[in-house]
């Protein structure tokens, strides 16, 4: 079994300051990284920043600021945030580093000798917000604006001079591959969005422009800069030291476990990095997680709204545990979520005061009273006593499983339950009555909150106990 494991989190757009959609993929992707590190995987978590195209360019003139120094201001608050939600990630990249730009100029002089790319020209619609270009079809009128109907951001029409990858020769190849590969993308509703989209015909993709200067230069023509998302999505190869193929860390991690991305950037993970990928003869990566926005009220946030919720005010009130362990719990994973005051107040209380902080206090007072905190030795339960824990041993597996395909809800809600049967039974048990073997109970109650890191799993964070392994392990 290959023991090595590696995941990402989208490389984050520094043109403002990060946001709480930011912190919740950084965050369920710390969750997931650090469950298969204590699983005994070989672990490598990369997150970081995207820094070229029109719109960091823009954002740059509007502060009368040059690019580079702009992006290396904005992208610190990306790279302390990380430090800030501890997260436990290997390397930062950021795309305007030496060592990106020669692996996709790399990539591209391989998919340019293929005959994969051509120079022609460019019109149509392009959204500088979204880097992204939008057909017909996907442009609506509204307050005489053209918009993006997904997004909901402004488009402008564009005629210029580009290079173009051809994609459409890749459509039947794509199908094919999903249908080889069926869990490629997930959830399913996001895997049938995208077979939709494909089915529908692909078009060739522009993937120079010219008109703007903010980007890696296309190698045979310095006029054109290369597309921002075949720029950005190399980082996954990039940060493994891409084109060295003999590296260790390239042999060991790529094709990557986990591409753990925001919904509406699918379209460029599941179809134009897999078909670039293809098209240079490189294994694609084996799966793309496409979750949902974090909501703020019933609307993405955005800056441009002005709706922003700041992660780190939030962790100044409530504290991080309090924010992984909300945002790993009460957002349907893979579906939009929403953080309120209200919520997370409601969450502390119930689960980690009133649940799980209200155990640990009870039977770690009671241990302490009745036993000076020393432990009893398990050859006092008899076979009706450690059938109460059969359980956690029966659903081991389901629980790794669920962990393996990002049933993150599933899980959550089986550790969840799990801490109120434990308070259940401290209340049906009444150790302090001494109307049972107070020894049984205080033996069992301290499986669910001993603190060694090798019988834990510290998936949600350092602090959070999320116990699984703790269970199986000691009745082995």
């Amino acid at each position: 079994m290959n023991k090595n494991f590696y995941i990402t989190t989208p490389i984050y757009y520094p043109s403002a300051k990060p946001h709480m959609g930011h912190a919740y993929s950084s965050i369920i992707a710390d969750l997931f990284a650090r469950f298969k590190k204590i699983q005994g995987f070989n672990v490598y978590f990369l997150t970081g920043t995207d820094e070229h195209g029109q719109k960091i360019q823009r954002s740059a003139e509007k502060k009368g600021m040059d690019p580079l120094s702009f992006c290396d201001e904005i992208s610190k608050t990306f790279k302390d945030l990380s430090k800030i939600l501890n997260l436990s990630n290997n390397d930062f990249i950021r795309t305007t580093e030496k060592r990106h730009e020669k692996s996709v100029q790399h990539l591209w002089n391989i998919l340019e000798n293929k005959k994969e790319i051509y120079l022609s020209k460019y019109s149509g619609w392009y959204s500088v917000s979204d880097e992204a270009f939008y057909s017909d079809d996907e442009i609506e009128e509204i307050d005489n604006k053209k918009i993006a109907k997904n997004s909901g951001s402004a488009v402008e029409w564009v005629e210029e001079e580009s290079y173009f990858f051809k994609l459409s020769n890749w459509q039947d190849k794509l199908l094919k591959f999903y249908s080889e590969n069926e869990s490629f993308i997930l959830p399913a509703a996001r895997k049938n969005e995208v077979i939709s989209f494909v089915k529908g015909g692909l078009k060739d993709l522009s993937v120079s422009r010219k008109s703007f200067s903010w980007g890696i230069k296309v190698p045979s023509n310095n006029e054109h800069v290369i597309y921002v998302w075949l720029d950005a999505l190399t980082n996954y190869i990039s940060a493994l030291n891409y084109p060295n193929e003999k590296d260790k860390l390239y042999n060991d991690f790529w094709p990557a476990s986990l591409h753990l991305i925001g919904k509406d950037i699918l379209r460029f993970h599941a179809v134009y990095w897999p078909a670039f990928l293809l098209a240079a003869d490189i294994a694609p990566p084996k799966r793309i997680y496409g979750h949902g926005w974090i909501l703020a009220g019933d609307e993405k946030m955005s800056k441009s709204k002005g709706n922003i919720l700041d992660p780190i005010e939030i962790i100044d009130k409530y504290g991080l545990d309090s924010l992984r362990y909300y945002l790993a719990k009460e957002v349907s994973f893979g579906n939009d979520g929403s953080i309120s005051q209200e919520k997370l107040e409601s969450c502390i209380n119930s689960d980690l005061a009133n649940n799980y902080g209200n155990y640990c206090q009870r039977v770690i007072s009671f241990s302490e009273k009745n036993f000076n905190l020393l432990i009893p030795k398990k050859d006092i339960f008899s076979k009706e006593d450690l059938d109460l824990l059969d359980r956690f041993k029966i659903n081991f597996d389901i629980l790794i499983n669920n962990m393996d395909n990002q049933n993150l809800n599933s899980y959550m809600n089986f550790i969840v339950e799990s801490l109120f049967s434990a308070n259940k039974y401290f209340n049906d048990q009444a150790p302090w009555n001494k109307k049972s073997d107070i020894k049984k109970v205080k033996y069992y109650c301290l499986c669910f909150i001993r603190s060694n890191k090798k019988n834990f799993y510290y998936a949600v964070s350092d602090n959070t106990f999320v116990i699984i392994k703790s269970i199986k392990n000691f009745w082995d």
